[in-house]
């Protein structure tokens, strides 16, 4: 038996010796796409790397969008026969190796087979970067995670479509959305409109401390622009609307009016809507929709413009206002929240034939436009963003949907993004829902992001050059909102210390 374990290591160290002998060798049948096998060790490639193939005119560059463990059966091998008994010992071969497939980022060369790969040098990943740069606004945002230093750049006319930016508590959602803004903001002229439910974006105008001084300088210039509007005291900046501002569908829904369970409120609010829009809702010249205010309290919501001028319907149309925050974070209650929201989007509609290009950029867009509205401002707000995500492209109307919780967010909204940026998920079922509702998006790249790490991200769609791994770089303005300080977790020893 001495001799038959002699030839099962000698079978193991035949195994092993063929599996660092498999060469990184890539194969494409249309110059398009490629296959790779590499021996598993030192194996250096990444799902999501960038992979320079070997040709007689020069490395081809390609991307590696999977890779994953294979086995291989090279058939059967003979051990000879063990002196003892006679006995003829034979056994299979399988040897594991590395296997992926990836697209040429050159494409339109021709088919190949067995070419040698190597991972792509930062310059060579650069060069190829510099080459299909954009030549509309390029936005700064960050560099390569799978590649060194190797700048990244997003295209500033991608957002001429949708966009869903996606990513759990504590990814980088908020800096990432702000550093987007800030770069769209310096570098482009589009207007922008934020529904800001956590109040990050109020101090968008601020200069960060640190920030580049020439950057802060150009920051300042444009922030000028920026105007936040936030519940509080009176005055201009003040988050007011006024009522009749309002169609009579979100007055009724406001009302908690029916149609049809409550149709004779509902159509005494028709009537006197029709004799002329009333100065507020102390003009509702009815004893019932008075009581039904009252009870409801909804003269006595803070949002009311009352003696205030203007409301924030006008700053969201005003060409003169490159960006608005209306800071939804700063409303009491949840009611007001979805109201505003609802008009906001409602008016932004409404004003579609102006065809003047702006940017509707909605967080937290689980709240805002849900999958299953719980009340009927809320199914209001969702039946506005579903109608801009659905036929707002063709008027300048473009939105940017921003979330913590991907299914939770109208599946009519997301699937017409035409642009992901992916921070990382917790939940590999909100990995397969966004795989499944953005094709676009591949499939290998989008599992990593359960893996991120803060401030990592999958960049796809017409943003980008090619779908990219990126880091996000640093912002010029103040965050708004934030955590709360986590020094209870201090041990009571190093605290008394």
């Amino acid at each position: 038996m001495a001799a038959l374990g002699e030839r099962a290591e000698a079978y193991r160290s035949l195994r092993a010796e063929v599996e660092r002998s498999i060469l990184p060798l890539a194969t494409s049948v249309d110059g398009r796409r490629f296959t790779l096998q590499a021996s598993l060790d030192g194996l250096a490639f990444r799902v999501g790397g960038y992979v320079a193939l070997e040709g007689d005119a020069g490395p081809a560059l390609g991307q590696l969008r999977s890779l994953a463990m294979e086995q291989a059966d090279l058939g059967e091998l003979a051990l000879g026969a063990e002196s003892a008994g006679g006995i003829d010992v034979r056994a299979r071969l399988p040897i594991r190796l590395a296997r992926g497939e990836g697209t040429i980022l050159d494409a339109g060369g021709e088919p190949f087979r067995d070419r040698v790969a190597r991972p792509a040098t930062d310059a060579e990943v650069r060069a190829w970067l510099e080459g299909v740069a954009p030549r509309r606004a390029r936005l700064a945002v960050g560099r390569l995670s799978l590649s060194g230093e190797a700048a990244f750049q997003l295209d500033a006319g991608g957002f001429d479509r949708h966009t869903f930016l996606c990513g759990q508590s504590g990814s980088g959602k908020s800096y990432a959305l702000g550093l987007i803004l800030e770069q769209l903001l310096l570098e482009t002229e589009l207007r922008i409109v934020i529904l800001d439910p956590n109040s990050d974006m109020v101090r968008l105008a601020e200069v960060r401390d640190g920030a580049e001084p020439s950057v802060a300088e150009r920051w300042r210039e444009r922030a000028v622009g920026v105007a936040v509007r936030a519940a509080g005291p009176a005055g201009a900046d003040r988050l007011r609307l006024r009522f009749p501002e309002l169609d009579q569908r979100a007055q009724g829904a406001l009302l908690r009016l029916d149609p049809v369970a409550d149709r004779e409120e509902y159509a005494e609010l028709a009537v006197l809507l029709a004799r002329g829009s009333p100065a507020g809702l102390a003009d509702l010249d009815s004893r019932p929709l008075q009581m039904r205010i009252a009870n409801l309290a909804v003269d006595r919501l803070g949002v009311w413009a009352r003696d205030d001028p203007g409301s924030v319907l006008d700053d969201v149309v005003d060409p003169a206002a490159r960006c608005v925050v209306v800071d939804l974070g700063s409303l009491p209650t949840r009611e007001e929240q979805a109201l505003v929201a609802e008009a906001v989007l409602r008016r932004l509609w409404d004003r579609r034939a102006e065809r003047r290009p702006v940017l509707v950029v909605v967080d937290e867009a689980h709240n805002v436009c849900p999958a299953a509205p719980e009340d009927a401002l809320t199914a209001l707000a969702t039946e506005h963003a579903v109608r801009i995500a659905g036929e707002g492209r063709k008027f300048g109307i473009y939105m940017l949907v921003a979330t913590q919780r991907p299914q939770k967010v109208h599946e009519n909204v997301v699937s017409q993004c035409d642009n992901l940026i992916l921070m990382r998920l917790n939940s590999s079922a909100d990995a397969g829902f966004i795989t499944a509702r953005l094709g676009f998006a591949p499939p290998g790249l989008v599992a990593l992001a359960t893996d991120f790490r803060l401030g990592e991200a999958l960049v796809a769609g017409k943003i980008g050059s090619h779908p990219a791994v990126i880091r996000f770089g640093s912002r010029v303005a103040q965050e708004g909102g934030g955590d709360v300080d986590a020094a209870w977790a201090v041990s009571a020893g190093a605290a008394r210390g």
